[in-house]
């Protein structure tokens, strides 16, 4: 049909179309589909031809047509439960007015009900119409059906004299909503629901629903119901945890959900200055559009968000820094005015970030200013599997995903064909698990590459993601809390063998206290120490229980990784590894060669007694709740340890021995370098032997008298000769 202009400015303002009364009778419902989206009334009038459609010109533009177009009209059949039970209304003026008016929200709904009653409201439909002498336009935000679920929209339905209508004021308009008791107002958020997953957030709904009730619910309502109630808005936000869990993300997606004016996004050192002065007035340039935007529009301001990333890097405790200057001193005390001062403004949510919370001044983080602290801690395994489909949705799309790739079973820390003990999820952040990701596409990438000729053309429908790259993303990326195998590793460097019913006895005493930890509720922190001489097998023992525990944080401290740090450094090294083993449900510290650590020396004896104290402190230290630690300490010193009282801090010790003849036999045998003869003879010698000294012997033995013979040794193709061997053990004065 052709289009044409609505004959009358009072037709305009009917939200009907206008057609021939033959043309009428072509449609039996007097509904009809204009284009491709807009549903519109239509009526009969002498002054329109037959062929011909009269279209306001709010309605040209909704059906992006002009005058003297063709447009196509269809019959619109509504299905059956068509009726409307909410519409969500924004208001503007068709002219811009200077002067601010205010619209009773009870009689423009009765107003709005009669005029358009059964007429279907489409969402993004803007509709004009006339109350009170003055011409206004309504586009519709959120059209929902009776009985509807809200998760699935329709958008579209007929307006009767039961719809519930909400009306919001356009940003800048000038329009005032008053005596609207009906809902809460949804302007403050761009979507009416929330999908995580969409917004690429994986395994924080628990924490974003934290979030959304203590600084958005308020802020939902009208401020009529906010002053009635007597409370103020919630103006600040604290996100902490590990590094890589989603902090910057979830802030980021949080000021990208509001409306209003875009987030302003700080890094901590950029708000410093080298000038007087300068560094308080970045401070406050960050909160001057809220102020002169509140000074006009009041509560009808729209929200501002300030995002401070690092924010510890300019509001530490005040009197904590050392430069003499006082500039973080001023910067925090005029942070503080800004947010709950004499001029406080309503229209202001900060949201800080850190990875430490225990820098952050104390004032900072009371009521009225960063009150609400939210803790992102490390995914659990619904939360891996949430974050892999969110870094895996578009390969997937896009057919790059291979079949025999499971994301639940990389999750869910199961061990399978694919998956061996090292190549497993647990304690990955979601940095390193998108790293992860990376990782894999990069081996399904340079499969398609050729080194030889880096001209040929690539198949991209051969690219395939499979498993196996997977799994060695997940050896090439290891978590920063997950455990340490390496270091483990190196602590049993000749593996683990059979050294009698003393060590056993030990090893499974000490896996009773790894279930201990596991299912306990009373005891959530368990320590053990192993105490024994020097190469009797503790730290070997230490790290076999580590590696056997399945937990997903083991840490070793030890001496030899703090070399050359001060005592103030250990302290702090040392706390870091106990503070970080509290994010993890389930973690063992192993304390390897505690008389090192203490910087022992037998002579005075001198010791270091702030390290001393620190793990004094430590080992009786409760972990938060729902978190349990292991810890495993391993001495030679054990009677030094007593005398400081810091055996009394482990719940338990076991005393790990040299070897018996018996025990260095089951060794001998296990190791095969000896003649079958000549194993008793030797398992004699090595009576009260420790464990790593036999080691040393039988490497050295095996080297032969012109050295050369290990390599045959060691294949099975020879022997030790026994002579030769007891003249190695008689070289050694010491054992």
């Amino acid at each position: 049909m052709e289009v044409v202009n609505t004959p009358s400015q009072e037709l305009a303002l009917t939200n009907c179309a206008f057609v021939s009364a033959a043309d009428l009778r072509r449609f039996p419902n007097y509904i009809a589909l204009v284009g491709d989206a807009l549903v519109l009334t239509l009526r009969a009038h002498d002054a329109i031809a037959n062929g011909r459609i009269a279209l306001n010109g709010i309605q040209r533009r909704q059906a992006k047509v002009s005058a003297g177009d063709s447009v196509t009209v269809s019959s619109f059949v509504p299905p059956d439960d068509f009726k409307l039970a909410l519409l969500t209304m924004e208001l503007s003026y068709v002219k811009a007015k200077a002067n601010q008016e205010q619209l009773d929200a009870v009689l423009l709904a009765q107003q709005l009900r009669k005029r358009f009653l059964d007429q279907v409201m489409t969402t993004g439909q803007k509709v004009t119409f006339e109350f009170c002498g003055t011409n206004y336009i309504f586009t519709v935000n959120q059209a929902m059906l009776e009985g509807q679920e809200s998760s699935t929209p329709l958008d579209r339905g007929f307006l009767s004299s039961d719809t519930y209508i909400i009306f919001e004021a356009a940003p800048n308009s000038g329009i005032k909503v008053i005596n609207q008791k009906e809902a809460a107002s949804s302007k403050l958020f761009k979507h009416k629901e929330f999908n995580l997953e969409k917004l690429g957030i994986g395994g924080l709904s628990a924490e974003f629903t934290d979030i959304f009730r203590r600084a958005f619910a308020s802020r939902v309502f009208p401020p009529h119901i906010v002053s009635r109630l007597g409370i103020k808005h919630v103006k600040g936000i604290l996100l902490y945890g590990p590094p890589g869990t989603g902090k910057t993300l979830m802030a980021r997606q949080i000021g990208k959900l509001l409306n209003g004016k875009d987030p302003k996004i700080v890094n901590g050192p950029e708000v410093l200055s080298k000038f007087v002065g300068e560094t308080e007035k970045n401070v406050r340039d960050l909160f001057a559009d809220a102020e002169n935007e509140q000074r006009t529009r009041g509560d009808e301001s729209d929200l501002h968000v300030i995002i401070f990333d690092e924010i510890d890097a300019i509001c530490k405790s005040r009197g904590s820094s050392r430069d003499g200057t006082g500039v973080h001193d001023s910067i925090v005390n005029q942070l503080l005015t800004k947010i709950d001062g004499v001029e406080a403004l309503n229209n202001v949510l900060l949201i800080g970030m850190t990875n430490r919370k225990d820098l952050l001044d104390e004032a900072l983080l009371r009521p009225g200013r960063l009150e609400v602290h939210i803790e992102i801690n490390l995914p659990d395994e619904n939360g891996r599997f949430q974050i892999l489909q969110i870094h895996t949705n578009k390969m997937k799309q896009s057919s790059f995903l291979s079949p025999d790739v499971n994301l639940l079973e990389l999750a869910l820390q199961i061990t399978s064909a694919h998956l061996n003990e090292a190549a497993r999820t647990k304690n990955y952040s979601g940095a390193e698990l998108e790293g992860v990701v990376k990782s894999a596409v990069s081996y399904a990438l340079n499969r398609q590459i050729s080194m030889d000729d880096l001209t040929k053309p690539l198949d991209e429908e051969s690219i395939k993601v499979t498993m196996d790259d997977f799994v060695n993303g997940l050896q090439e990326i290891t978590p920063a809390f997950g455990a340490s195998m390496d270091n483990l590793e190196r602590c049993r460097l000749r593996g683990i063998v059979d050294c009698g019913k003393p060590h056993k006895h030990i090893y499974q005493r000490a896996m009773l206290l790894v279930e201990q930890v596991k299912v306990s509720r009373g005891s959530p922190l368990v320590t053990c120490l192993l105490e024994g001489p020097a190469g009797s097998g503790k730290s070997a023992t230490a790290a076999t229980v580590g590696i056997d525990s399945d937990f997903a944080y083991v840490k070793v401290i030890s001496a030899e990784t703090m070399i050359g740090f001060s005592e103030s450094s250990k302290c702090a090294q040392i706390c870091k590894v106990f503070e970080d083993a509290y994010r993890s449900p389930l973690s063992i510290i192993i304390l390897d060669d505690i008389e090192r650590l203490l910087e022992y020396v037998a002579i005075g004896p001198r010791f270091s007694n702030l390290i001393s104290q620190t793990l004094l402190v430590l080992l009786k230290r409760v972990p938060p709740k729902g978190k349990n630690l292991l810890v495993i300490g391993t001495t030679s010193e054990v009677g030094f340890l007593e005398s400081i009282g810091m055996c009394d801090a482990f719940s338990a010790t076991y005393h790990v021995p040299k070897l018996k003849k018996e025990d260095a036999k089951k060794v001998l045998q296990h190791l095969n370098v000896f003649n079958e003869g000549d194993i008793d003879a030797a398992a004699e010698a090595l009576d009260d032997m420790p464990l790593k000294k036999l080691y040393t012997l039988v490497e050295m033995a095996a080297q032969g008298r012109t050295g050369g013979s290990a390599e045959a040794i060691y294949a099975g193709k020879e022997k030790i000769d026994i002579d030769h061997f007891f003249s190695i053990l008689g070289d050694i004065i010491r054992y």
